[in-house]
C-alpha cells in the first residue's frame, strides 16, 4: 500500500497528469451523453459536442503520454546508481544510461598526473568504455617508507587514475590515501597494502590492476603503459644529462637552460599487455593534458605505442595545458607543445588540438607569475595539418587554475558527435543518444553553476543577465563590481581628506583673525556705545529747550 501511495506524493509529479486524464474522460463522456440524450440536434450543437469530445480525447492522450514518461523518470531516479543529482533526471537520461552508456564510444586516454585524472573524471559520465594508459616512471626515485616496507611498485599515477574512474571517487580517494597511525600497520598506506594483496591473489601486476575494476566498481579500466622498470632521462640544451625524473625541473632552472630531448631507459620498453589492443580498438584517443616531458611524451616513446596511435583510425586529440610549467615548458606556446611531441614521435599523432580561450582572471595569473609560470600563448598559425579548437576549459579550484572535467569532457564528446555527423550518421542511435546526453549535461551544468552562484552570493532569486551584455562583462561582472566598489571607497576617502584639509585651514585662519582683530573690535564697540549716549543727551536737551520756549 505504501508503494502505491508513493505515486501520489508531490515529488513524483503524477497527480497533475491523473487529473488531466480524469478531465478528459469527463469531457468525452459529456459529449457522448449529449448525443444520446438529444432527439434533435442542430449544426451548432453538433459543433459544440464535437469540440468538447475532441478536447477531452486530446487531454486523455496527453495525460497518458506524460504519465508514462514520468513513470520511467521515477524508476530511473530510484534505481540508477550513476545519477548523483536525481532531481534533474528525465527520460533522456534513462534512454542514454540503458542503451548508450555501456555501448558508448571507446575512448583511450594517454598520460599521467592530474591532467589525465581530470579527463577521466569528466568522460566517465558519458561512456563506460574508457581505458587509461598511465605512465609508470618513478623507478629509482626516492620511495616512501610504506613502499620500502612492502616492496611495492611506484603506483601513484595508477592509484590516482583508479580513484578518478571510481563511481564513489571521494570515498575511494580517502581510502587509498589513508595511512595507518597505530599498531603493526603504522606508517603503511592502504593503497600499497591493497595492490600487494591483489598481486599475490592474481599472480601478476597487470591482472591486479585490471581486476580492480570489479573490486572498486570502476568505470572503464586502467593499464600501465609498460611493466618494465622505465626511467626518464632528460638531455638539456647545454648538454647536461639529468637521470632522475624528479630533479629535471630543478636542474633546468638552476642551469638556466631548457630541455632538448627526453629519452626512456631501457629504450626498448615493451608495452604492457592490452595497451596496443586498446589503442587499435579506440574510437577516440586523447593525449594530455599533463607534464609534457614527464607524463605525456614518455608514454609515446614506449615501443609500439607510437606506431599503434599513428595507424589507428580513431580521432586523435591533444588537450593542451593552460599554464606553463617551471623547469619544463617555460615560455612555451601551444605550437611549442605540439612541436615537442612531433620532434620526439613524428607526425600523425594529433588530428585535433583543443586549447583554452585564455580568459582567466588576471589576479590568479599574477600568483602563477610569482612562481615562474604564465599562461600558454596561442600561436596556432605556426602549425599546419592540425585542426585547432578553442574552448573554455579552465576553472579555479582552491585558487589554482585547473582544467574543468565537465568542460573538457563535453568538448571531446562534441567533437565525436561532429565526426559522426560528418560521416552522415545523424540517425545512428549512438549519435542521437550521445548528442542528447551532451545537451542534457550542458543544461544540468548550467543550472548547477547558477545555483552555486546564488548560494555563494546569498541570494534566493537568480541574477538575470541583461540582454546586450558582452561575454567579458558577464564573466568578469564580479571583478568589475569589486573594482568599482574599491574606486568608490577611494573617492570617498579622498573627498574626506580634502574636506578635512579645508576644515583645518579654515580653523587656522579664524584663530589668526581673532588674535589680530579682537582689540580693534572692542575699541569699535566702545566708540559706538559712546555715540549713542551723546545722541540721547542731545535729544533730551533739544526737547527741553522746545518746552521752555513754549
Amino acid at each position: 500500500m505504501s508503494g502505491f501511495m508513493h505515486w501520489f506524493k508531490s515529488s513524483t509529479k503524477m497527480k497533475r497528469w491523473i487529473f488531466l486524464i480524469l478531465i478528459g474522460i469527463i469531457l468525452c463522456c459529456y459529449g457522448i451523453a449529449e448525443i444520446l440524450v438529444l432527439k434533435e440536434i442542430s449544426f451548432q450543437e453538433v459543433g459544440k459536442v464535437v469540440a468538447i469530445f475532441v478536447v477531452g480525447f486530446v487531454a486523455i492522450v496527453v495525460g497518458l503520454i506524460y504519465i508514462n514518461k514520468r513513470t520511467l523518470e521515477v524508476l530511473i531516479e530510484s534505481t540508477d546508481e550513476r545519477m548523483e543529482n536525481k532531481k534533474n533526471v528525465n527520460i533522456n537520461s534513462l534512454i542514454f544510461n540503458r542503451k548508450i552508456y555501456d555501448k558508448g564510444p571507446n575512448i583511450v586516454v594517454i598520460g599521467g598526473g592530474t591532467g589525465l585524472n581530470t579527463v577521466l573524471s569528466g568522460l566517465k559520465n558519458y561512456t563506460s568504455n574508457l581505458t587509461a594508459i598511465v605512465t609508470v616512471s618513478d623507478y629509482g626515485e626516492e620511495i616512501t617508507s610504506s613502499r620500502r616496507e612492502l616492496q611495492t611498485l611506484p603506483l601513484n599515477d595508477i592509484k590516482d587514475s583508479i580513484v578518478a574512474l571510481s563511481k564513489k571517487d571521494e570515498q575511494v580517494k580517502k581510502l587509498f590515501n589513508y595511512e595507518f597511525k597505530s599498531g603493526k600497520l603504522r606508517g603503511l598506506d592502504f593503497s600499497d597494502i591493497y595492490f600487494l594483496a591483489m598481486k599475490e591473489i592474481n599472480g601478476n601486476f597487470e591482472d591486479s590492476i585490471i581486476k580492480s575494476n570489479e573490486v572498486i566498481n570502476m568505470v572503464g579500466k586502467v593499464i600501465p603503459v609498460t611493466l618494465d622498470e622505465m626511467k626518464i632521462t632528460a638531455e638539456l640544451a647545454n648538454g647536461y644529462i639529468v637521470e632522475e625524473k624528479s630533479r629535471i625541473p630543478e636542474v633546468v632552472s638552476e642551469k638556466l637552460t631548457k630541455i632538448n630531448r627526453i629519452t626512456i631507459s631501457p629504450a626498448n620498453c615493451k608495452p604492457a599487455p592490452g595497451v596496443v589492443e586498446a589503442i587499435k580498438a579506440a574510437d577516440c584517443i586523447i593525449i594530455g593534458p599533463g607534464s609534457l616531458y614527464t607524463n605525456v611524451i614518455p608514454n609515446l616513446l614506449v615501443n609500439g605505442v607510437n606506431r599503434a596511435v599513428k595507424e589507428s583510425t580513431a580521432i586523435k586529440v591533444y588537450i593542451n595545458n593552460i599554464m606553463t610549467e617551471p623547469g619544463q615548458t617555460d615560455n612555451y606556446t601551444v605550437a611549442d607543445h605540439i612541436n615537442a611531441i612531433i620532434e620526439h614521435c613524428g607526425q600523425g599523432l594529433i588530428d585535433y588540438c583543443i586549447y583554452d580561450t585564455g580568459e582567466i582572471i588576471p589576479e590568479f595569473i599574477k600568483r602563477y607569475n610569482l612562481e615562474g609560470q604564465d599562461i600558454v600563448e596561442q600561436d596556432i598559425d605556426k602549425i599546419k595539418g592540425i585542426k585547432f579548437l578553442q574552448r573554455n576549459l579552465s576553472m579555479v579550484d582552491n585558487e589554482y587554475i585547473r582544467h574543468d572535467p565537465d568542460l573538457v569532457a563535453s568538448s571531446i564528446i562534441e567533437l565525436i558527435c561532429d565526426d559522426l555527423k560528418y560521416q552522415d550518421k545523424q540517425n545512428d542511435p549512438q549519435y542521437l543518444m550521445l548528442n542528447t546526453k551532451l545537451q542534457e549535461e550542458k543544461r544540468i551544468s548550467k543550472k548547477k553553476k547558477a545555483t552555486e552562484k546564488r548560494i555563494r552570493k546569498g541570494k534566493k532569486e537568480p541574477k538575470r543577465i541583461k540582454k546586450g551584455k558582452s561575454k567579458f562583462s558577464n564573466k568578469y561582472s564580479e571583478r568589475i563590481a569589486s573594482i568599482k566598489e574599491a574606486d568608490e571607497k577611494a573617492k570617498i576617502k579622498t573627498q574626506r581628506a580634502i574636506e578635512k584639509s579645508k576644515y583645518n585651514r579654515t580653523n587656522k585662519g579664524q584663530d589668526n583673525h581673532v588674535k589680530t582683530t579682537k582689540p580693534k573690535s572692542a575699541r569699535g564697540r566702545g566708540r559706538r556705545a559712546k555715540s549713542r549716549d551723546e545722541l540721547r543727551e542731545e535729544m533730551l536737551k533739544t526737547l527741553n529747550d522746545s518746552i521752555y520756549k513754549k
